[in-house]
């Protein structure tokens, strides 16, 4: 009797072991440390494809893309999520993306697909531009900058603040801003700009929160280079709230730089299929409805819908500077290095 219900036991646990639910996938994605996204929509793909999904931070674009290419033949992650444009031609050229072009590209305008082998897809967007304090402007009766050579004009001396292009990448993007539009011009330009007083920061956070007036309230400048959507920001974080923005976003043709993020299915990755699926999941709608809020960038699906702050108070620019990602990637440590000795 005992030697039957042994057997018994036996098949049983291994009945139950066969209609037991396989153990969740592993999926990891290698993001820059800016990257952030709702728990519930990171829920529904794991839900959805019976995976976990965990998340490594590399630091800013740059340092995210040196550690996958420095990793290339051991992967740290199935997925890298934030190469922009800046950065694009240096990545596709390292060779260490597979080739995937996702179904969901189909909702997706062709400007933003900027790589043609589709080892890179298209996330979001974000547009770089000078803010300016909407009150100080109204007070002091001084009319808006229209175009990046009237920042050079003395009713602006020592009110604009920008960031260091070799420490920030919002200050790269107004760095090629300027390259774009005035060419090899470009380093004459920062020098106007120098003699009229432009205040040189090493981030974002402290020129947005320190040296401008239209974020602290304290601070000595009233223009800043910043984000397009740094206005709807003002407002969906004000404490009391606002029923207005206090700042606003110079458009002006050729002024701001459009920062194109991707996200790419790495070579030697554990879970290749999963990590494809991924990809369809970043622009899916439940995804790109949710970057808005979560990184202030736009959604690059067509059929995602944009919160009300975005809409109200946020606009993009119909003209941004443009130059190729592989002029950038040829050039961008040239510029670099040219800007720093000319600002010393």
């Amino acid at each position: 009797m005992k030697k039957l219900t042994l057997i018994g036991c036996v098949i049983l646990s291994f009945m139950f072991a066969a209609c037991a639910p396989a153990a969740p996938a592993e999926l990891v994605v290698m993001t820059h440390s800016s990257f952030a996204v709702s728990e519930a929509v990171i829920r529904t793909f794991e839900t959805q494809n019976n995976v976990k999904v965990s998340f490594v931070q590399g630091g800013d674009a740059g340092e995210t893309l040196n550690k996958a290419i420095l990793s290339k033949d051991a992967p740290l992650a199935d997925v890298l999520f934030g190469v922009d444009n800046t950065f694009l031609s240096r990545a596709v050229e390292a060779g260490i993306f597979e080739t995937y072009a996702s179904p969901e590209l189909a909702n997706v305008d062709s400007i933003y697909q900027l790589d043609s082998t589709h080892q890179l897809t298209p996330i979001d967007f974000g547009d770089v531009c000078i803010n300016y304090d909407k009150s100080y402007f109204a007070q002091h009766k001084l009319a808006l900058p229209n175009s990046l050579e009237s920042l050079t004009q003395p009713e602006y001396k020592n009110l604009l603040a920008v960031e260091n292009p070799a420490t920030s990448s919002v200050g790269l993007a107004f760095l090629l801003a300027t390259r774009a539009h005035f060419g090899e011009g470009y380093l004459d330009y920062w020098r106007e700009l120098k003699e009229n007083g432009v205040v040189v920061t090493d981030g974002w956070e402290t020129a947005y929160y320190t040296n401008f007036s239209g974020s602290s309230g304290h601070g000595a400048q009233p223009l800043v280079v910043s984000y397009a959507s740094s206005p709807a920001a003002e407002v969906i974080f004000a404490e009391p709230p606002l029923t207005d923005a206090p700042t606003a976003s110079i458009l002006e043709a050729g002024t701001c730089f459009r920062q194109i993020e991707f996200a790419g299915v790495l070579k030697g990755a554990t879970n290749p299929k999963l990590a494809e699926k991924f990809i369809d999941f970043l622009l899916s709608a439940e995804f790109q409805n949710d970057l808005p809020l979560q990184m202030f960038v736009y959604p690059v699906n067509q059929k995602a819908t944009l919160p009300e702050a975005f809409v109200k108070y946020s606009q993009i620019p119909a003209q941004p500077a443009e130059l190729t990602p592989a002029e950038i990637s040829a050039n961008r440590d040239a510029w670099i290095e040219a800007w720093t000795e000319a600002m010393q």
